[in-house]
């Protein structure tokens, strides 16, 4: 039996205040077709690319809590990081515009795509938020650690222009700048609640979930949920930059966050937290032939666009997976769509490139 039931853990969420920015619930889609293609398991797709907000995707969720924040903080600016054409960025931009609040980005050149007006970078130009575009090493995503004196040095320079900055850490996932507990993370807690939910009217037991994993914060608040609610059902993590030593440590840290955030009593392990890294390859943010086949395989089957650099990876991973045998036939399983669609279109000369191979 389960430590929380569901309505415990939606009350606890509760005393967490968020605005409404996104359609909720997002739909869980049986992929039929994908399926049968690869011949068991039972797939099925979480569309958080559907919340609505700035061509969707899982940081919307974290967004809702996280722009509270900054308005019960009294903040007029958001001050944001992340790779050049990150859709974290721009969720967050197009969040703080809805409510008045000035976006500054510090977009960072993480693999080797053009300073171009295209996919998120054009959708920030037109929100017209403040972009900083900075080198930085290729193939990996940027850590706070690296970047501190840059993005205090924004900080007190947007103070000095009179106005009052709210530094939201990359992803909405770690604790740190101005957000004191892990929103984001909090926020998958209650998409795995609406999972369940979703699940239970469908006459659905899932085995698995699966996503890629970025910042952790997802990771965090569904490894949560699953460990309060169905400890049965294991939690995916396909890594898209970190080896999974070190990243699990951030995860883990997020989620036992989390725990302390939500007041649970429950203890979430190292064990708990399941990462692949294998499938990172060349780096973050770079497209390789087993990801630009994903993305064709599930576009052609199931007419869903996938992103070049977190979706696709991590559907490589599972389609991966199941040849190698890792789940049964009969087992069904959860894949999240967490958005970024808006990053194929730089990377179109490279996803063309490996098609046509």
């Amino acid at each position: 039996m389960a430590p929380f039931s569901i309505s415990e853990i939606k009350k606890k969420i509760e005393d967490f205040p968020k605005k409404n920015l996104i359609h909720l619930p997002t739909p869980l889609q049986k992929l039929e077709n994908l399926s049968q293609e690869l011949g068991g398991p039972e797939i099925y797709m979480k569309r958080d690319d559907l919340t609505g907000l700035a061509f969707g995707g899982n940081k919307s969720r974290k967004l809702e809590f996280i722009i509270q924040d900054v308005l019960s903080k009294k903040a007029d600016a958001i001050i944001t990081w992340a790779s050049l054409q990150s859709n974290w960025c721009l969720q967050t931009a197009a969040a703080a515009r809805k409510f008045g609040i000035k976006p500054i980005l510090l977009l960072f050149k993480t693999y080797d795509l053009p300073e171009e007006y295209d996919g998120n970078l054009l959708l920030d130009y037109i929100l017209d938020a403040d972009v900083i575009i900075k080198e930085a090493e290729k193939g990996k995503a940027v850590r706070i650690g690296d970047i501190l004196d840059m993005v205090e040095a924004v900080e007190d320079e947007v103070k000095e222009l009179g106005h009052t900055p709210y530094v939201a850490p990359i992803g909405g996932s770690m604790v740190g700048g101005s957000m004191e507990k892990p929103l984001g993370a909090i926020s998958y807690v209650n998409a795995f609640v609406e999972l369940l939910e979703q699940a239970g009217k469908q006459g659905l037991e899932i085995n698995y979930v699966i996503h890629s994993s970025g910042s952790g914060g997802t990771q965090g608040g569904l490894a949560v949920g699953a460990k309060a609610l169905k400890e049965d059902m294991k939690v995916l993590g396909i890594s898209v930059s970190e080896d999974k030593e070190s990243y699990g440590k951030e995860v883990l840290t997020i989620a036992q966050d989390t725990v302390k955030a939500l007041n649970l009593d429950l203890a979430v392990e190292k064990e708990d937290i399941i990462i692949f890294d294998e499938y990172i390859k060349e780096g973050y943010g770079i497209l390789n032939k087993e990801v630009s086949d994903a993305l064709r395989l599930v576009a052609i089957k199931e007419g869903i666009f996938l992103d070049p650099v977190y979706t696709g990876k991590a559907m490589a991973a599972l389609i991966d997976l199941v040849k190698k045998g890792y789940f049964k036939k009969e087992d069904k399983i959860v894949f999240f769509h967490t958005g970024g669609t808006p990053a194929l279109f730089p990377n179109k000369q490279h996803l063309v490139n490996f098609l046509k191979k």
